[in-house]
């Protein structure tokens, strides 16, 4: 434990959403110091910067450490926060697992399947970790920018152990900032990773045009397919009906400071894809995830038109307006053809 007999927090990502939740345990009291690949980047918060190139104009706390030295970031943890895109996931479990001290648990605010295998995030961590390593996934609607601000903010922390749940979210829960807890790391993780495709189905949408009604439309039965790809592969429904689902996709679909839902837009407008990304300047978590969604959905049967259409727009097989065409013209049916709950 630190000096304040807070535990020690090494958090490694120093890209927005990294560096907002360092800047939050930070705050808190927590010992915080911060790992990240940049040294233009690090060398800028030393100095007392902040994040230029993705938090600009916004004060870090002077308690916040940085470093580009992933050893002298895990040397003291006791609690490990993993806050790198998923394509960088298992990389950089890898890389810190010899350097973790042996009571430390690790905890991620990554959304998004390892690319490639669709494997949960969860099981990539035990994988790599191995047996007895508490785990927990942070998730829930949040925008990088507002907690760094200090706005109001509720997220969720899910893990199936129980003390080092609460830990995760005591480090994190705070006077602008709500931190709940619950045990389906899997529901949690598919809520984190689906609403980045359907903020891509809204974005194109409002990108058209198309008004308000199909907006709502979109999110509301996009949820539907969050639910039944859930119950396929043995979540918890409540979860998606809370912050790890319903919330994330409501900020993730109407926020503008949404990656995803700027791409949609984007596309909806007529840019190319390719413009598009660059143009955002940062990871589009979408771009693997609608491959992964889609896998899981034709490895349990489940028909997701919503999120098949945005993978075959981002793949550049239809455009949006032909996507819009297929949607429409599906054919009638009940809006809850089977039992959700049970």
């Amino acid at each position: 434990m630190g000096k304040t007999d807070k535990p020690t927090l090494a958090v490694l990502g120093a890209g927005s959403w990294g560096t907002a939740l360092a800047a939050l345990t930070a705050r808190h009291g927590y010992p915080t110091t911060l790992w990240g690949r940049d040294p233009d980047t690090i060398a800028a918060m030393s100095a007392g910067k902040g994040n230029p190139r993705y938090l600009p104009g916004i004060a870090l706390p002077v308690e916040l450490q940085a470093t580009t030295d992933l050893a002298v970031a895990m040397a003291d943890a006791d609690l490990v926060l993993v806050v790198v895109p998923s394509h960088a996931f298992a990389h950089t479990l890898q890389s810190m697992a010899p350097l973790r001290p042996g009571h430390a648990g690790v905890a991620w605010a990554t959304k998004g399947f390892e690319p490639g295998s669709g494997r949960f995030l969860h099981e990539v961590a035990g994988e790599v970790l191995g047996p007895g390593v508490p785990l927990a996934v942070v998730t829930g609607p949040s925008f990088a920018k507002e907690v760094a601000q200090g706005l109001p903010t509720a997220l969720t922390v899910h893990s199936d152990d129980d003390a080092f749940c609460r830990q995760v979210a005591d480090a994190l829960h705070g006077p602008a900032f709500r931190a709940y807890t619950g045990n389906d790391m899997r529901g949690a993780e598919l809520g984190g990773a689906m609403k980045n495709v359907l903020a891509v189905a809204t974005g194109v949408a409002d990108g058209m045009g198309l008004g308000l009604n199909a907006r709502a439309g979109l999110i509301t039965r996009g949820l539907n397919e969050m639910l039944r790809l859930n119950l396929a592969l043995g979540g918890q429904p409540e979860t998606l009906m809370g912050l790890a689902g319903l919330g994330d996709l409501v900020l993730t679909c109407t926020g503008d400071l949404s990656r995803n839902r700027r791409l949609g837009l984007a596309l909806g407008r007529g840019t190319p894809i390719d413009t598009a990304v660059r143009e955002i300047g940062q990871v589009v978590e979408s771009l693997q995830t609608a491959d992964e969604v889609m896998r899981l959905a034709e490895l349990h049967g489940i028909e997701l038109p919503i999120a098949e259409n945005v993978r075959d727009v981002l793949h550049g097989e239809i455009t949006p307006a032909e996507g819009l065409g297929r949607l429409m013209a599906r054919e009638r049916k009940a809006e809850y053809p089977q039992a959700l709950f049970g």
